[in-house]
């Protein structure tokens, strides 16, 4: 028990065990399936938001093109699951059996051939991961290498959203188009739109979640994180040093892209469909959104500023159709300029300054509250300056650490 403690204390994990209680007990056990499915949906751009955490808030480079790899391991899932709802049974009123509906109504008679190696779901997998990875390597070693950084990294990015969304539109009888692909049903013979089929794969997102956060947490609190925080404040120094700078954010921005495939991947397996509307610049930048309203800087907190944005975009649209986008904005503006850090910085700057305060005012009144013969003599001379300096007004200012931890 004690070696579990100093594990959490150690990578300040305390924050995600209250996460993981919240999601895994309380919201279960709160919810019915309908809305504990929208959680699951609002959970799966988590992973986007957290891979921002590491890529903005710790690498200094600002992306706004994340929902291109969203939207890549989810079309990735999607092709897998919508072969499997294209058996030759289920499409026999089409003019050629055995392909996807999309490409039925496109005159398209033969599977292309980029399409069948997902017909296997190791390989479906596999792909979530490695294609937003390999095309954020792409990116990320042609720019980073050439010191391409700041606003321009991430206007490339944009346009990187904006020709991948034109390029799904356009191939409309390989991709679906703007209607995306529909109708996912079932994995491997397993209907995934039953009651238990939702709260198994709502626990899988959470189970992935948790994970992802433990695996960004290790590396922030190892070397790479430290030599991340200095690129992020004083590059050139750190260049100096003999690191290649380059490689650091490479890394990162990979890492980024194969959580935000990820994500993507369990949207398609729990929403039951994919679109390019998940990919181009808008929910690009919604998701940056996501973690500026949690915190740039902490991992739970761009958790908590997700289900926060997403939770308010479908009360507000529910209650008031028509003020909801202009609520939605207000929401938005006032938490950026009332809270700069997001959720996370006003934990740090409030809640626990305040709960320091309080514990230490409830040690003050048990020390009075004791009887005369367990008080120290009045006259205790040089020995009571310790524990008169223990009571300082410094010992419940916050601790000033520039790492907000998760």
């Amino acid at each position: 028990m004690n070696a579990l403690k100093a594990w959490i204390l150690r990578y300040q994990l305390a924050s995600l065990v209250l996460l993981t209680v919240l999601l895994a007990v309380v919201l279960p056990l709160a919810l019915d399936i309908f809305r504990l499915n929208l959680v699951g949906k609002y959970l799966t751009y988590a992973f986007v938001a957290i891979g921002l955490v590491m890529v903005w808030g710790y690498g200094g480079v600002l992306s706004l093109g994340q929902g291109v790899f969203f939207g890549l391991g989810g079309y990735a899932m999607a092709m897998f699951l919508k072969l499997e709802a294209s058996d030759p049974i289920s499409t026999k009123i089409q003019s050629t059996p055995g392909i996807p509906d999309f490409m039925d109504w496109n005159q398209i008679t033969e599977l292309p051939s980029f399409w069948i190696p997902f017909k296997s779901l190791p390989f479906a997998l596999a792909a979530v991961i490695v294609v937003p990875t390999l095309l954020a390597w792409i990116i990320s070693f042609a720019m980073f290498k050439r010191r391409v950084g700041g606003v321009y990294f991430a206007i490339i990015t944009q346009a990187v959203a904006l020709i991948l969304t034109v390029l799904i539109i356009g191939q409309q009888g390989y991709t679906g188009g703007v209607n995306g692909m529909t109708d996912l049903k079932t994995l491997w013979g397993w209907d995934t739109r039953t009651d238990s089929a939702k709260y198994i794969l709502y626990y899988v997102c959470v189970a992935l979640l948790i994970g992802s956060i433990i695996l960004c947490r290790w590396i922030q609190t190892g070397k790479v994180g430290t030599l991340l925080l200095a690129m992020r404040d004083k590059e050139d120094r750190v260049r100096f040093s003999g690191y290649d700078v380059a490689n650091f954010k490479v890394f990162t921005f990979c890492l980024a892209a194969a959580l935000s495939g990820i994500g993507g991947a369990m949207f398609s397996l729990q929403v039951g469909f994919m679109s390019p509307s998940f990919v181009g610049i808008v929910p690009s930048i919604e998701m940056v959104i996501y973690a500026a309203v949690g915190g740039r800087m902490s991992l739970v907190g761009a958790v908590y500023g997700t289900l926060l944005v997403n939770a308010g975009k479908t009360y507000f649209s529910e209650s008031f159709p028509e003020l909801w986008l202009f609520l939605m904005a207000g929401l938005f503006i006032g938490v950026t300029m009332a809270f700069p850090m997001g959720l996370a910085g006003l934990w740090e700057s409030h809640v626990v300054p305040w709960w320091k305060g309080r514990r230490e005012a409830l040690r003050q009144a048990s020390v009075q509250g004791r009887p005369p013969a367990a008080r120290p003599p009045a006259d205790a001379g040089p020995t009571s300056a310790p524990a008169a300096s223990s009571l300082a007004p410094s010992a419940v200012l916050p601790d000033g650490v520039s790492r907000q931890g998760v």
